[in-house]
C-alpha cells in the first residue's frame, strides 16, 4: 500500500511548503500539494482560497501578487508560500507528487510546468472542468476525481474522463466503491485518514494508497 504525503505531510510539517516537501519525499511514496492562482499570475500552493488560516497575514489568494505571498509566514515556521515551479524542483523523480486544482484556468499553465518537471505527476481536482481540460491539453499526464459525497457519480465521472485514479474520502470509500474503480483500471487513494485503525479497515477494502498527514496512521502490517 502506498503512503501519500497529505500537503507534504502537514501534521509533522508546516503544510505545502518547500520544507514538507522535501521532508516527506524522504518518507512517502508520493506528495500531494494543493495548487491556486496569485495576483500576479503565478500557480502558488496553498490549500484555502484565503491566507488567514495558514499564514500571519488575511485577505484572499488571488489578491496578493507572489512578492507580497512570499513576505508571509507560514504557520510560524519562517517558511514562504511556494511556488509550484519551486515544490516541482524540489520533489525528486523518485518520489511522485500529486497536484491538487483548487480553482477553474489552471489546467494549460500546470501542465506547461509539469512537461518541465522530472517527478511522476498526477493533477487531480474535485472541479470536473479542470480534469477535463487537462485531458484535452494532455491526455498522457495521469488524472484522479476527488470527492466527499455520493460514490457513484464520482465512479461515472471518472470513468467517463479516463482518470487513472479514484480519490474518495475515508468516509464514503466502501468496498464495493474500490471493487468497481478496480474492475475500471482504476487505483483508489483514500484521503481524510486520521487514525491507524481507518486505515487498517481501509486496506481490508483493497485501497491502493493512503493520504495522510502522518506516518504513524499506516497499518501495522505495513511497518
Amino acid at each position: 500500500m502506498r503512503l501519500i504525503a497529505h500537503r507534504g505531510f502537514g501534521g509533522l510539517y508546516p503544510e505545502n511548503t518547500l520544507t514538507a516537501v522535501e521532508a516527506a519525499a524522504t518518507r512517502a511514496d508520493e506528495i500531494t500539494v494543493d495548487v491556486r492562482r496569485c495576483d500576479s499570475g503565478e500557480l502558488v500552493v496553498i490549500h484555502d482560497p484565503t491566507v488567514d488560516r495558514v499564514t500571519d497575514g488575511s485577505g484572499a489568494v488571488c489578491r496578493h501578487t507572489l512578492a507580497e505571498l512570499q513576505s508571509l509566514d507560514v504557520l510560524d515556521s519562517g517558511e514562504r508560500v511556494p511556488t509550484l515551479e519551486a515544490v516541482l524542483t524540489a520533489v525528486p523523480p523518485s518520489v511522485g507528487v500529486t497536484l491538487e486544482l483548487h480553482e477553474v484556468g489552471l489546467a494549460a499553465d500546470v501542465l506547461r510546468l509539469v512537461k518541465r518537471a522530472d517527478p511522476q505527476v498526477t493533477v487531480s481536482s474535485g472541479i470536473a472542468h479542470e480534469l477535463e481540460g487537462c485531458r484535452g491539453i494532455d491526455p498522457s499526464v495521469p488524472r484522479a476525481y476527488r470527492f466527499d459525497g455520493d460514490p457513484d457519480p464520482g465512479l461515472e465521472f471518472a470513468r467517463e474522463t479516463d482518470c487513472r485514479f479514484l480519490h474518495p474520502h475515508a468516509t464514503v470509500c466502501e468496498e464495493w466503491v474500490v471493487r468497481a474503480a478496480h474492475s475500471e483500471g482504476m487505483c483508489v487513494n483514500a484521503w481524510g485518514i486520521d487514525s491507524r485503525e481507518l486505515s487498517e479497515r481501509l486496506a481490508g477494502r483493497g485501497v491502493d494508497g493512503l493520504i495522510a498527514d502522518c506516518v504513524e496512521v499506516l497499518p501495522r502490517v505495513e511497518q
